[in-house]
Parts: C-alpha cells; structure tokens; sequence
C-alpha cells in the first residue's frame, strides 16, 4: 500500500528499537502518514542510515538506562515542542535454551525482564508529562501473544511481555483518571517475519539437529490463518492506535496473530 492519507499529520512520534524489523516498520509507516518520527536503538551505525532512509530522526539508546530516557525525551521536546506518540518497540527474546520454569538462571530471568519490562516502564514514566503538556497523547507499548499463553520454553520472555500488558493497563487508568488525555494500549504480535523470528529459528534448528525449514513448518501448524505475519500487519495497527482514531480506546490489548491465541 503506498497511497497514504496522512493519518497521523502534524504528530511526533518516538519509537524505540527503529533500527531494524517491527520498529523500523512502524515508524517508516508514521513518517509516510505524515509523523515527525524519531527513531532509537543501540545500533548507531544501522539506526542512522535507516533513519535517513526512511526520514527520521535517530537517537542512540539503551532503553534500560534511566537517564538517558530522561536526556532523550528532553531532546525531543526542546526540537519540537512536543510527544504526541510514544511507540515503546525496543526488546529481546533471550536464549531459547534451557528456559523453562526450572532451567532458567535468575541472571537471564534479571535480564529480560530489565531489557522488556523496566524500559518499558521507564519510556512510560517520563513521557506522560510531556504528553500531557501537549494536550495529550498515545502509548503504544508491545507486548506479544507470548504474555497471553502458557510460555514454559521461554519463561522470561513470556514473564516479561506480561508484565509489560500488566502495566499499561495500570498506565492507561492512571492517565484517564488524572486528566492527562494520554492513552496507552498493548500490540501483541504472533510470529511475525523479522530477523528475530530468523534468528530464533536458526537456533532451533541448530539445536534439534534438524533443518530451518522443519522448524519453521512446525511454528506455521500453530497458526490457524496458515501464514507468518509481515512487519506491516503490526505497523498498521500502530498507526490506527497512534491515530485520532481511536481516541476513545485506552488499556486494551490488540492481538495480531493470524488466530494464534485460539489454539490456547
């Protein structure tokens, strides 16, 4: 789809982790409806060049670190004059090895849950006032279908992107009972065709002794529609989420999953 109708003009919008995959996506898909869009991720070299692809803006970032959330937000808000749309992208999947409920060491537990969960929490924490100064605004924080079924092979990721559905609920009360006119909802992708899905089954593979192709079959059986989904599918969510379009839609959760989470 290459006609816009500039769904999201006038708006600045941050997403973290923008260097490559859903991030990049998602903000290449603001920009293109007409968003002022910054980009951050911790790979400079990759983050500047996509950023001017795409044309956006580029922060380096480590969506963990606490004062830096707070030097970017300033940043952005000293150039523009606002924070309109917060997309808070950034994460990681983990080792996919040796994590269930027994397996799993207190130091990869620690990890993501500081990666997936406290940047979450931080991005949230500071952009509310900016927003609210603004007149209002939208969080869109991504979650996963992992944080809605049982996830015993990958319990920290699993643990995580809950959490992260956990406290944008809280958020999105907080922000309608305050006053401020910022909402904030959860994305919760399925498979979908990334170089983090890539990489996770590559590693599968490589540990069952077995082709990328059986795997990647295996994971397909698990979706009723038949097919993985396309960075776009979640783009798009994003901008209808990032839109006046849903100014009435605060603390839900939208699952795009090709019917995933039917099979419980």
């Amino acid at each position: 789809m290459t006609e816009t109708t500039r769904r999201v003009a006038g708006k600045v919008a941050l997403v973290t982790g923008g260097a490559s995959g859903l991030g990049l996506a998602i903000a290449a898909l603001l920009v293109r409806e007409g968003a002022t869009a910054i980009i951050t991720d911790i790979q400079d070299e990759q983050g500047r060049l996509q950023a001017e692809n795409i044309g956006a803006d580029f922060l380096l970032q480590d969506v963990a670190d606490e004062a830096r959330w707070q030097d970017i937000l300033s940043q952005v808000y000293v150039k523009h004059g606002r924070l309109d749309i917060l997309v808070n992208n950034a994460g990681i999947s983990g080792n996919i090895k040796g994590v269930n409920p027994e397996t799993t060491t207190l130091e990869e537990w620690q990890r993501l849950q500081k990666v997936n969960g406290d940047s979450v929490f931080l991005g949230c924490k500071y952009a509310i006032d900016y927003m609210r100064k603004g007149g209002g605004g939208s969080i869109i924080n991504m979650s996963s279908i992992a944080a809605l079924v049982a996830t015993p092979f990958i319990t920290p990721y699993g643990a995580s992107k809950a959490a992260v559905r956990q406290l944008s609920m809280s958020v999105a009360m907080h922000c309608a009972t305050t006053g401020s006119r910022v909402r904030c909802n959860t994305v919760h992708p399925g498979q979908i065709k990334t170089p983090m899905l890539e990489n996770m089954f590559a590693e599968t593979a490589h540990q069952m002794g077995v082709p990328q192709e059986v795997v990647e079959q295996e994971f397909l059986k698990k979706i009723p529609m038949g097919e993985f989904g396309e960075p776009d599918d979640i783009a798009y969510m994003v901008l209808f989420l990032a839109s006046d379009e849903s100014k009435h839609v605060t603390g839900g959760q939208f699952v795009v999953d090709g019917g995933m989470q039917l099979n419980g």
